[in-house]
């Protein structure tokens, strides 16, 4: 994976232009946090009532995109405070992430198969789709305005970092959303879980970068 600010173009910002770049940042990560938290509490309520693994599995992950921009926010608090931000503790909490990426991982998986062996059939849930939908539309504006920020900051790591979990987030909607948009309409039970197994395969990716501190975009990513 390519490296944030490796061959990006050179800018040059005044103090004050960074300065406010950084709060920009700041402002999204509390954003993020902010939103996340709702659609967390809510997506585990509502997929707890309906049995739906895939929309637990979602609002867990939303909590663990809350710890990420928690993060990100108070290395930018710091910045603005004291111009630097400790990388050994930074680098802690990525690895902190990373285990709470393989844990949301696991859960889904075990709970995954015990559907499938069980055949149990969860019901439908309206509320779990609104709330997809409504994902679909915030996250990807908030991935977008996080990783211009970084780019204006000349390929700012640790915003674009954020920028690529809250992209995460996206594609994480989108597969949950299909599994429960066709279980709807089928009533097939095992989409479920089968949703629930592409978020623990995206929960095992992104874990495993958070531990290598490679949570970046790529340089491919366009808009």
């Amino acid at each position: 994976m390519s490296v944030p600010g490796e061959g990006a173009a050179e800018v040059s910002l005044s103090e004050p232009e960074t300065m406010e770049l950084t709060r920009r940042g700041l402002r999204l990560a509390q954003f993020t946090v902010a939103y996340n938290v709702v659609e967390g509490v809510v997506a585990v309520t509502v997929g707890l009532m309906a049995g739906l693994v895939s929309l637990v599995g979602f609002g867990l992950d939303s909590g663990i995109e809350s710890a990420a921009s928690v993060l990100v926010g108070l290395r930018l608090a710091a910045r603005l405070r004291h111009g630097v931000a400790d990388e050994d503790k930074e680098r802690r909490a990525l690895k902190a992430v990373a285990v709470t990426f393989f844990v949301l991982a696991a859960y889904v998986i075990i709970e995954g198969v015990r559907s499938l062996l069980g055949g149990e059939a969860p019901e439908s849930s309206r509320v779990g789709i609104g709330l997809l939908i409504a994902s679909l539309i915030v996250m990807p504006w908030l991935a977008r305005r996080k990783r211009l920020v970084g780019e204006a900051l000349g390929g700012d790591k640790l915003i674009l970092a954020d920028a690529a979990e809250t992209r995460i987030c996206v594609l994480l909607s989108v597969s949950t959303l299909l599994g429960l948009g066709l279980f709807e309409l089928t009533g097939a039970a095992w989409l479920d879980p089968v949703a629930g197994f592409v978020i623990a395969a995206f929960a095992i990716h992104e874990g495993r970068e958070a531990w290598e501190g490679e949570l970046v975009e790529d340089d491919d990513d366009d808009d």
